[in-house]
């Protein structure tokens, strides 16, 4: 197996790698965990909110 050969088949896996990925990301089931992780910023901690200034 020559370099070029090797260099095509490491591109092909990472390109299946990358769509497996994205559909991953994509998934209907996946929604309701991304947007709980987005809006962790936002929540606000009880302990820190009883805290006087």
């Amino acid at each position: 197996m020559d370099a070029g050969v090797f260099g095509s088949l490491v591109t092909v896996i990472f390109f299946l790698l990358f769509i497996a990925i994205v559909w991953w990301a994509y998934r209907k089931g996946n929604k309701q965990k991304f947007e709980d992780a987005a809006n962790l910023p936002f929540r606000e901690d009880p302990e820190d909110a009883r805290k006087p200034d």
